[in-house]
């Protein structure tokens, strides 16, 4: 609930940017805990979430929007139109740019990685070009520049002349949030607060759950399965003792797939629930029981419910 008094604020900013930028790490900062799944790869976040932030007297909803890249697969055209559809219906844009990445473009010294961010920071400005309107430009990762190589980029990046405000940030080290919050702030409608004070998210805790224990495959794995694996959670059950048992699937394409997530002795699974167990119990703030299966679904990413289920459209 909103504090009496002056009129209070209330609207929706949508995080946009490149996989791998550092949005879902910023949206986790802005709101002082952990609402978005964070891993060093790129596209983990695959539905917009919600987080809940409050500065003075706005709340802010933010829209961690799944990466915006050049799209080749159904899940890929999927993502990035829930990307656009979220920036469509905010209040406040926020594109986010790996400054570190940007500059050894603009120096001619980008290996691949560097590239291909380039190649979806293009694609995203010509996205928010046929929107309409203007962005907050979020320059990520300034703790490694040097000065007078960030003024140079956020000069070159204001003047193609979509942006409005540059902000220089580290998401990671929680610098220059506070100017970036204050600026949305300014941004949103004049109105009353959707979400109670205490409120940092609307995502379905079992979503989230599963969101959880997906980064926890993607952490332990890295290069060794690929981006075909999703995790469900099939059963949620209240205990009369206050604790929550928690049935869950992963899901892989492959058979070969199953045991890279199982490991030797079933030592990769165990790793993987007890770290997502650990986190989830935090979350909730409550004790976990967590049963982790995997299950082999060929072609999951042509299923159409799961698209469903991930608040994705698969007709796009």
């Amino acid at each position: 609930m909103a504090p009496e008094g002056q009129a209070t604020r209330c609207g929706f900013a949508a995080i946009l940017g490149a996989p791998n930028a550092g949005k879902s790490t910023l949206v986790n900062g802005l709101v002082g805990q952990k609402v978005s799944i964070v891993t060093q790869k790129v596209q983990t976040t695959r539905f917009p979430v919600r987080g809940v932030m409050i500065e003075q007297r706005a709340q802010i909803v933010l829209v961690d929007t799944p990466g915006v890249f050049v799209p080749k697969r159904r899940l890929d055209r999927a993502m990035v139109a829930s990307a656009w559809g979220g920036a469509a219906d905010a209040d406040a844009l926020v594109h986010v740019v790996d400054a570190l990445a940007a500059s050894r473009m603009r120096e001619g010294r980008g290996d691949g990685a560097d590239k291909k961010t380039h190649e979806d920071v293009q694609y995203v400005f010509e996205g928010l070009q046929k929107h309409g309107g203007k962005a907050i430009l979020a320059l990520n990762k300034v703790d490694v520049l040097e000065r007078a190589k960030l003024l140079e980029l956020s000069k070159s990046f204001f003047e193609i002349g979509i942006y409005d405000e540059v902000v220089m940030i580290s998401a990671l080290k929680l610098s220059g949030l506070k100017r970036l919050k204050e600026l949305l702030a300014s941004r949103m409608p004049v109105g009353p607060w959707l979400y109670p004070e205490e409120q940092a998210a609307d995502t379905p805790m079992r979503v989230m759950a599963a969101e959880i224990t997906r980064e926890k495959v993607f952490l332990r794995l890295h290069e060794e399965l690929p981006y075909q694996a999703t995790v469900e959670t099939d059963i949620w059950t209240e205990k009369t003792d206050g604790s929550v048992r928690i049935e869950q699937t992963l899901y892989v394409m492959r058979e070969g797939h199953k045991g890279i997530a199982i490991g030797k002795g079933g030592e990769t699974l165990k790793w993987i629930s007890q770290q997502a167990r650990k986190e989830i119990a935090e979350a909730i703030e409550r004790r976990v029981h967590l049963f982790l299966h995997v299950k082999v679904r060929k072609n999951w990413i042509e299923d159409r419910s799961l698209y469903s289920a991930m608040g994705l459209d698969f007709d796009v």
